[in-house]
């Protein structure tokens, strides 16, 4: 399979600081190799600096968005499978953009459904759902390119073991299909009949269960370990049509052991498969 792995290493609208630098440590370990000798055909592209030279989070986040938007449609021109190494949760809008894509499975511990009027902390991450939804930011999302919101209908939450209580009343009001990691394959019949055709596959790296695999700072009790979220992805590999994917929110400071990288590699690896077999 042709692939562009699209590296988009910000965190809080900082480059390479944080979770920005975990793109660039899961290609040092050996994410490419992995693939290739998986017969893949592997190109590797780095946004580079964006936004403005204050380095402002909002406007340089979804200046992030953007350019992901841009280089995932380029991928597609080219017929390349289109992967985001991304430090924030929201360079999926961007990518959603690029994938036209008209749907979304959003694995993650948190539910990222906060907006301006919820938010206790004002952290822009945790609006990257209620962003790509188009539940707030719409001004900042309509100059990014192709980007369309996805219907909450066509939205299908996984985790989500740590949310704010505003956004677990939110919840209680869209039609966003929510399910534990365990059950997601039983629902995926759900985002059917809501009409998915192009889906994009969120994934936080921190629903892994920490006490497994600890992928940032953000660790909260329970999740599935490595192999079961392996097995949801290739599942919905096999199960709808997955056009893009996004990996986020690894921070190699708190991997002193490099355990992710290999995790990742194997995530990737065995989805691709799975996604060829179709």
């Amino acid at each position: 399979m042709k692939l562009s792995i699209i590296l988009a290493p910000y965190d809080s609208g900082l480059y390479h600081a944080g979770c920005g630098q975990g793109p660039d440590a899961i290609i040092a370990g050996g994410l490419v190799d992995e693939l290739t000798f998986r017969g893949h055909d592997v190109v590797v592209e780095d946004i580079g600096e964006v936004g403005d030279a204050q380095r402002r989070e909002i406007a340089t986040g979804f200046a992030v968005c953007r350019a992901v938007a841009t280089k995932v449609d380029l991928a597609r021109d080219d017929e390349r499978f289109p992967i985001v190494l991304a430090g924030n949760c929201l360079t999926a809008a961007g990518a959603v953009a690029g994938d036209a894509a008209d749907s979304i499975i959003w694995i993650d511990q948190h539910g990222d459904l906060n907006t301006p009027e919820t938010s206790a902390y004002g952290f822009l991450d945790g609006m990257a759902l209620a962003t790509t939804l188009g539940l707030c930011w719409r001004p900042m999302t309509s100059a990014i390119p192709g980007f369309q919101a996805i219907d909450p209908s066509r939205c299908m939450l996984v985790d989500a073991r740590d949310l704010d209580p505003d956004e677990g009343r939110l919840l209680e009001t869209l039609p966003i299909i929510r399910t534990q990691w365990a059950d997601a394959l039983d629902n995926v019949g759900k985002l059917k009949a809501a009409g998915a055709a192009q889906v994009h596959l969120h994934l936080d790296l921190d629903v892994h269960d920490p006490d497994v695999l600890q992928v940032n700072r953000y660790a909260q009790p329970g999740g599935p370990n490595p192999d079961q979220l392996r097995q949801l992805a290739c599942g919905l590999a096999k199960s709808i049509p997955i056009v893009g994917v996004t990996l986020s929110a690894y921070d190699p400071a708190f991997d002193a052991k490099g355990e992710v990288p290999p995790v990742v590699g194997q995530l990737l690896g065995d989805f691709l498969a799975a996604l060829e077999r179709i």
